[in-house]
């Protein structure tokens, strides 16, 4: 029930934008690389991006958008790096990618914003020198990434440096965009491993290390937990892996922020060998995701699993870190969510 539901969710958002890619695609997709590499250029340009895009998406005709395409494409070729512009630290090395999804091999109709070929990175961004800091947090923005890189990720990385968190900013294979959960997971699993070893240069303890997930991307956090957690591997799932110096580091997080996204009412979890941590939840009213986290905290619960839950009345899906793109709060009861969870955190980081 849960995969049929899935691939439902998956063509209705295939079929609505079908014909949009068709006169955007092209232009959308040569800009997925600035919104996937945020740190590196002027916000107020990302941002403008941003919203041409959304122009374009709500514009009634094809006549309406073609010159909004072309606005986009000059407005995206006109944006620069800043100077020390950070670079991408890669999970993998090249060419040596596990991965379960082999069927992805052609992405010409733009209906996925990662190529075949993509390889996944991270960004890290830290607090000044000068600071303690109070822990790590991995961010994976949901959807299929892309202009939720900005809010999710990049201004959530922002909030939390703000309170004193070493932060990543990952941008992994997205589960179901068309990766396989467990290759999203293995990413995810990649960068806490990889965070871990260089507890000492993040200047936190090797067991403060979060992982935190909005809407897909907390699908791709539980998955992190399913699969990565305890005693699993990467050679469970892959067999032809071969393990390297990050291997012999704890793979799953010591804390979950499960930000709008429980899995799929009905999805199956395999509970057999988990160690689940401690989990943050965040989610509207109003969003329709309450109902995954109405299934999903039970479980939790009678497995005496730590649990801190917030729900915020009248806020809808999708709504952290949308003063970027927004310049204004519309929910501010949501933006809580920020200090909610540092609390949480430093009480179990303490």
């Amino acid at each position: 029930m849960a995969d049929t539901k899935r691939e439902e969710f998956m063509a209705r958002m295939a079929e609505a934008r079908k014909e949009l890619k068709a006169v955007y695609g092209a232009a959308e997709h040569l800009a997925i690389s600035l919104y996937e590499d945020a740190p590196c250029y002027p916000k107020e340009d990302l941002v403008e991006l941003f919203w041409i895009g959304r122009e374009i998406e709500a514009a009634k005709t094809r006549e309406e958008r073609i010159p909004l395409v072309e606005k986009f494409s000059a407005k995206r070729d006109s944006i620069r790096k800043i100077p020390n512009a950070p670079e991408r630290i890669y999970l993998w090395p090249e060419g040596k990618i596990p991965c379960l999804t082999t069927d992805y091999t052609d992405n010409s109709e733009y209906r996925y914003n990662h190529d075949p070929d993509f390889r996944p990175f991270f960004y890290e961004m830290l607090v000044p020198e000068d600071v303690t800091p109070k822990g790590l947090i991995v961010f994976c923005a949901g959807g299929d990434h892309g202009t939720a890189l900005l809010h999710e990720a990049y201004q959530s990385c922002m909030d939390f440096v703000a309170l004193g968190y070493q932060t990543i900013l990952l941008a992994n294979r997205t589960n179901m965009c068309p990766w396989k959960g467990v290759d999203a997971g293995a990413d995810a699993s990649r960068a806490i491993r990889m965070a871990r070893a260089n507890a000492e240069r993040y200047r936190i303890r090797p067991d403060q290390i979060a992982f935190a997930g909005f809407s897909n991307g907390g699908l791709t956090g539980d998955m992190v937990i399913q699969y990565f957690s305890g005693d699993k591997k990467m050679t469970d799932y892959y067999p032809d892996y071969e393990p390297d110096e990050y291997d012999g580091y704890y793979g799953a997080p010591d804390a979950f922020l499960c930000v709008y996204g429980p899995r799929w009412v009905g999805a199956p979890f395999d509970w057999e060998g988990v160690v689940y941590p401690p989990t943050f939840f965040a989610i509207g009213r109003k969003d329709s995701a309450i109902d995954n986290f109405n299934y999903v905290y039970p479980q939790l619960l009678e497995r005496k699993i730590p649990v801190e839950i917030h729900t915020f009345a009248g806020v809808p899906h999708g709504q952290a870190g949308v003063e970027l793109i927004d310049g204004c709060i519309k929910y501010p009861n949501f933006q809580l969510w920020v200090p909610l969870a540092d609390a949480f955190l430093m009480d179990l980081f303490a």
